[in-house]
């Protein structure tokens, strides 16, 4: 319920926010709520995938392109995510969610995502993110560079994103893939 909050809250707010070109970095102010966090009274590493959630949206939102993607039905989906964890957010606790597009692969999009707080960087995130279209299928990198105004082989990703999505591919959804324990 929080997060549903928080979401319709971005989407009342980061319209009237400053305009963002796609090159630029986003930054959201928050703060850790109570819900954010587990027992040990720190932000469970659940949200912070959800919060970056929102800091993508923003992004989106800021730059144009939620309209735009809206109007010919696309949507964004997380094809693979990770963060690393350098220090604890509290609760309470004020932060900055900073985001920005790091490039383009040949079939989607790469996200980078800190928590800042008084200036430190408390986790790291990247995201890659394929996008889809209502009717079916998927939209393609040269289709989003239309749609950004931009073009995507001038924003290639760094060489360890390329291995980091070779070393963890899964085979395509139509293929089976059995869980088989060694």
């Amino acid at each position: 319920m929080n997060l549903l909050l928080r979401t319709l809250l971005l989407f009342l707010f980061s319209r009237r926010r400053s305009r963002l070109g796609f090159r630029d970095v986003g930054r959201l102010r928050m703060r850790v709520m109570p819900n954010d966090t587990d027992i040990l009274r720190h932000v469970n590493n659940g949200i912070y995938l959800s919060l970056m959630d929102l800091g993508r949206m923003d992004l989106m939102i800021r730059t144009g392109s939620w309209q735009r993607l809206r109007g010919l039905g696309w949507y964004p989906v997380a094809t693979n995510t990770t963060v690393t964890y350098r220090r604890s957010l509290q609760a309470w606790q004020r932060y900055v969610l900073e985001t920005r597009v790091v490039g383009f692969d040949d079939k989607a999009m790469f996200v980078e995502q800190r928590f800042v707080s008084d200036g430190e960087v408390y986790a790291v995130g990247y995201v890659r993110a394929r996008f889809l279209k209502r009717g079916g299928g998927r939209v393609s990198v040269a289709e989003l560079g239309e749609l950004a105004r931009i073009d995507p082989a001038a924003m290639p990703v760094p060489e360890w994103m390329t291995r980091w999505v070779d070393d963890i591919a899964l085979p395509p959804s139509g293929a089976s893939f059995a869980s088989d324990w060694p």
